[in-house]
């Protein structure tokens, strides 16, 4: 296994929890990182007087590949996102956010399995605005009156939606060779082309011309961006690959991250031609960071996609087993005749064990720190069970793991 070099921006809030938490999996999972932390942020900005130092662009440069915590941007106010800069600097093209069902996660469904593809450099997202009241956008409102454009309030504030044919030629064909690795079936383009002819109907237009590309080997389709949302949200499973411009891409990826759970569990990646930056999508959260509450999963799984990309196939795998979250129930209900079991799976209940609850409530007790962890040794529902030889040695990992932890 190649060791690599890779940027680690843990960013603000509990982004510097759920960082340290992806380190740990992705040593245990086998590959072999050297990080190179840098900063980027409100924290950073703070520090430094900008949010994004030319010292972290160049670090992402030289390495080729990094990995980011949630990093806080202000609403409405202040500096632009840190995201949105490393698109733009380092032409990230492509948003890349995977949406797959976890049992026991809170999702609405139990087969979401698709794949979001947005493109990053431009549309509404381009940075192209005027302030309300400048000059710049007088003469704006001025030029699309004089053009027959449309009429414009004077009191406007004004942002520019570009759509190219080039961008959209990348991110379409980006799309169906992606569909084309991971064997998938169809690409959908998203788009509101019935209203804005010009930057809309570009899009679907030159998403058309390249679909034609694949004929025979990916399917594709396109839906109104208003329409599309309403389906997916009504049966994600029609979905395969889906394509957009950034705005729709943006606000979609969020929506379908609500049906598996919440962004908790939404890793992401922005990809370009040379570089690469893996990243938690949910937000820095400050008001529970350092308390031991936050999800590190988006970030872990982010990790996986980031090994993927290194080549590192084993390592991704191990880690992009499937986690299921849930419930453990502390309870001598093996001896319940009445047997609740059907009824705790119902209620989300991934296992039964009887001294967890004890565990717990002495650690709290004492004021320590507990972490409880179980084997699997019977499975009630289909009578399968584990032999006492086998009970033992899975034992046995059981406390190499937890004193590991513990050290």
């Amino acid at each position: 296994m190649a060791q690599h070099t890779v940027t680690l921006i843990p960013g603000d809030g509990i982004g510097l929890e759920t960082s340290a938490a992806m380190q740990r999996v992705v040593e245990a999972a086998g590959a072999d990182i050297v990080w190179e932390v840098a900063e980027a942020g409100a924290a950073c900005a703070e520090k430094t007087g900008t949010p994004l130092p030319d010292e972290t662009i160049e670090a992402v440069k030289r390495n080729k590949v990094a990995i980011k915590g949630p990093c806080t941007t202000p609403v409405g106010t202040g500096f632009r996102s840190v995201n949105v800069a490393l698109r733009k600097t380092l032409d990230l093209y492509v948003c890349l956010r995977p949406v797959l069902s976890m049992p026991g996660a809170g999702g609405r469904y139990d087969d979401v399995d698709l794949v979001i593809v947005r493109e990053n450099s431009e549309d509404l997202y381009a940075g192209v605005e005027f302030e309300e009241g400048s000059g710049a956008a007088s003469k704006l409102i001025k030029f699309c009156e004089d053009e027959g454009a449309g009429v414009i309030r004077p009191d406007s504030g004004i942002s520019i939606k570009p759509i190219s044919i080039t961008a959209t030629q990348n991110i379409v064909r980006y799309a169906f060779e992606y569909a084309l690795k991971h064997g998938r079936k169809k690409v959908t383009a998203a788009h509101k082309a019935n209203i804005m002819k010009y930057s809309d109907g570009l899009f679907l237009r030159t998403a058309r011309e390249v679909a034609k590309e694949y004929e025979g080997r990916v399917e594709f389709d396109d839906r109104i961006i208003d329409a599309f949302c309403m389906n997916m949200v009504i049966d994600p499973a029609q979905f395969d690959v889906v394509v957009f411009p950034n705005l729709y891409g943006d606000i979609a990826s969020d929506l379908a991250a609500g049906l598996v759970g919440g962004l908790g569990i939404a890793p992401g990646a922005n990809i370009g031609k040379d570089y690469a930056v893996f990243e938690a999508v949910h937000g820095s959260a400050p008001d529970i960071a350092g308390q031991n509450k936050a999800n590190p999963t988006a970030e872990i799984m982010s990790a996986a996609m980031m090994l993927d990309h290194l080549g590192e196939a084993e390592a991704a795998e191990r880690i992009g087993a499937r986690l299921v979250p849930g419930a453990l129930f502390s309870s001598d209900t093996f001896y319940d005749e009445s047997n609740p079991n059907a009824t705790l799976q119902k209620l989300g209940v991934l296992a039964v064990e009887m001294e967890a609850a004890a565990l717990y409530l002495n650690a709290a007790r004492a004021g320590k720190q507990a972490l409880a962890l179980c084997t699997i040794s019977d499975n009630p529902f289909t009578g399968e069970g584990l032999s006492a030889k086998e009970r033992q040695e899975s034992f046995r990992e059981m406390m190499e793991i937890a004193l590991e932890i513990a050290l």
